[in-house]
């Protein structure tokens, strides 16, 4: 038996019964999340009543003249921009949770995201070799070709640890996608050495999980790319129920288990590499938002996690970013430091409770 179906593992298909689940958990679930956004678009260094904020969102005068450019300029894409991020990472958490049968699967630990910063490190340097007065001219690096190096990149990694998933455990799967990530982190910087200080500029923002360098021309595509990932994910659910069974019972119902693997871990690469080349690094989303998710709708079905996780992805990331942007007297928090704080416990109690007792035993 390899060490993959002996040690990786699975998460339980009991709930996977279809049943309904009660309305309350999502009524709360929208409601906070609701709560949230109105927090994030309100709060800030300059206070602004919500019922100005409601006026704004309305198209209707404010108050103070003023706080239309504050609220629709500046903190409406920045929070549009987190629950859009929030949701595409929560969900592709659940993605590669589902297809690594890996409870610790994520983004982040897998070197998605940093395999797609070093295909949107190769699109700066690549579209600076035309000159600096080209790259000026592509915005914001082409929004449309940001997006798409950092998918590919994203997509690269994503093979890798496909190809490696049936020789090896699921723990050395984990350290392998770590591994691999921290060497694509160390090819960008080699690949910045040769850049010019142009091109080096135009890439720092990329350096640190944000979701303020987001503006509507560029929450377009995001949104769209999004969108476009959601809908392959519906469609994957039933198959990714199947999976949850196991791979022999699987094949016996007539499911092609490699092929809905490959569609899944695309999907999945599209998610990060797009929230990655418009926000950068984000962390924890993606192990965070899946299990939440299981504990608040007590179900592995993924017809009810698919959403679950976008909701819980969007909620959590727009809370790290509203914390961020209080009216601090000095400004020294980050939002992956505000992931971090719940997303390395929730890590550490994983491998305490359960998986690590597994990969032990």
């Amino acid at each position: 038996m390899s060490e993959q179906s002996s040690s990786a593992p699975a998460l339980e298909p009991e709930t996977l019964q279809p049943r309904g689940v009660g309305t309350l958990p999502w009524v709360l679930l929208l409601g906070a999340v609701v709560l949230v956004l109105l927090l994030e678009l309100a709060l800030g260094v300059v206070w602004i009543p919500l019922r100005d904020v409601f006026s704004l969102l309305l198209g209707l005068e404010s108050s103070v003249d003023r706080w239309h450019r504050i609220v629709l300029d500046f903190r409406l894409p920045r929070a549009l921009t987190a629950l859009i991020a929030g949701s595409a990472l929560g969900v592709c958490g659940l993605l590669l949770q589902t297809t690594f049968r890996n409870p610790l699967a994520d983004p982040w630990f897998f070197g998605l995201v940093h395999s797609a910063r070093l295909g949107v490190a190769l699109f700066v340097v690549i579209s600076g070799s035309f000159g600096s007065t080209v790259l000026a001219s592509l915005g914001l690096l082409s929004n449309l070709g940001l997006a798409i190096s950092a998918g590919l990149g994203a997509l690269a990694m994503t093979s890798v640890l496909l190809l490696l998933a049936p020789r090896v455990g699921a723990v050395t799967l984990l350290l392998s996608g770590l591994m691999l990530g921290q060497t694509a982190s160390g090819l960008i910087s080699v690949v910045m050495h040769f850049t010019t200080e142009a091109q080096s500029r135009a890439f720092t923002q990329w350096n640190d999980g944000t979701f303020v360098h987001v503006g509507f021309s560029q929450l377009g595509i995001l949104v769209a790319i999004v969108a476009l990932g959601f809908a392959c994910s519906v469609l994957l659910a039933k198959p990714l129920n199947i999976l949850l069974l196991g791979e022999n019972y699987a094949r016996t119902l007539g499911l092609a288990v490699e092929r809905s693997r490959r569609a899944t871990v695309a999907v999945a690469a599209v998610l990060a590499g797009a929230v990655t080349a418009f926000c950068g690094p984000v962390a924890f989303l993606g192990i965070l938002a899946p299990h939440l998710a299981r504990v608040l709708f007590r179900s592995a079905d993924h017809r009810v996690l698919l959403p679950a996780c976008a909701l819980l992805g969007a909620g959590l990331a727009t809370l790290a970013d509203l914390i961020v942007h209080l009216p601090w007297s000095r400004h020294f928090l980050h939002l992956n430091a505000m992931l971090g704080l719940v997303g390395g416990p929730t890590v550490v109690l994983l491998l305490l409770r359960g998986y690590g007792s597994r990969e032990a035993s």
